[in-house]
């Protein structure tokens, strides 16, 4: 099955900005990511996407100059939003994306998820069905989503994000070892991969 990423970078991330001060954007803050390379946390985020996923959007706010920058170098199409509600960014990248076998939602603050298990969300995907990595009995992220779902992430609204859909849909659980489907970096000291 071929999906489409959306990639939510809209947020604000106003724990971060509380304690890094207003002018740092986590998406921007350097990251020493899984290869031990420092880059930008939306960069390395990016970097974590399989080849095999060549349909990208990302959904971003229009005066974020760099984080546009990065995406459109790294193959994304790009969505300005005015809204950094979760609901509303999934809505408008799914509407700008058109017809699809299903989507991939990744969230921009989550740098440290390991491509294989982004690979074993996307091989678990069937028909009619949601897929979602599980670490340690834990819903993690990117989740993927078949095309049945497609009105349903049209429908979503403010910060309400898909997991609403999860109620009636058949949910394929995929088992990873891997703590960054947990980890987003919410403050600056979980920016800091450590693999323990």
């Amino acid at each position: 099955m071929t999906v489409t990423a959306i990639v939510l970078a809209a947020g604000q991330g106003s724990r971060f900005r509380a304690e890094a001060g207003a002018d740092h954007d986590k998406l921007l803050a350097a990251c020493v990511g899984l290869d031990g390379v420092s880059r930008p946390v939306i960069e390395q985020v990016l970097r974590n996407l399989p080849e095999r996923v060549v349909t990208r959007w990302l959904v971003t706010s229009p005066e974020r100059g760099e984080v546009i920058r990065l995406a459109e170098a790294y193959g994304c199409q790009v969505v300005l939003l005015d809204s950094s509600g979760m609901g509303d960014s999934i809505a408008a990248a799914v509407k700008a994306s058109g017809a699809a076998d299903g989507w991939l939602v990744v969230l921009g603050d989550m740098p440290f998820i390991q491509s294989s298990s982004i690979e074993r969300v996307i091989d678990a995907l069937e028909e009619g069905a949601i897929s979602v990595p599980v670490q340690a009995g834990e819903y993690g992220h990117p989740v993927a989503f078949d095309r049945a779902f497609g009105p349903g992430l049209l429908a979503l609204v403010g910060d309400r994000g898909a997991r609403s859909l999860f109620a009636d849909a058949a949910l394929r659980e995929v088992p990873v070892l891997d703590p960054g489907v947990l980890w987003d970096v919410d403050t600056p000291r979980l920016l800091g991969f450590n693999a323990g």
